[in-house]
């Protein structure tokens, strides 16, 4: 349970950043700055390279416990960290509701 709450605090803490920022700039505006110089285009690049690692774990882990990972790499791909977010959380979610008897290890 603790795990749901944290995750769904970070969802809920970025998501407000998020949009905040969304709404000061644009998604143009949240982009282009990465560009202009050599520290910004590091941090794209790392944050481009660490969110593959992660698609990659992704993949691996949803085939190891039969969930889609599909519609999470797509989300990562079009809005970064609320991919992997969204999976952990959704994750944790059916782990509980399997703890819980609702689905047997491995059930869609």
């Amino acid at each position: 349970m603790k795990k749901i709450l944290l995750l769904a605090l970070v969802i809920a803490a970025f998501g407000a950043l998020s949009a905040k920022a969304l709404a000061d700039v644009g998604y143009l505006g949240i982009l282009l700055p990465h560009f202009q110089t050599s520290g910004g285009l590091q941090v794209l690049v790392d944050l481009v390279i660490a969110l593959t690692l992660v698609m990659v774990w992704m993949v691996a882990d949803a085939r190891r416990s039969g969930r889609n990972p599909w519609p999470w790499v797509l989300l990562t791909l079009v809005a970064g960290s609320f991919g992997p977010l969204g999976y952990l959380l959704t994750g944790a979610l059916r782990e509980r509701r399997t703890q819980a008897g609702g689905l047997a290890p491995g059930v869609r």
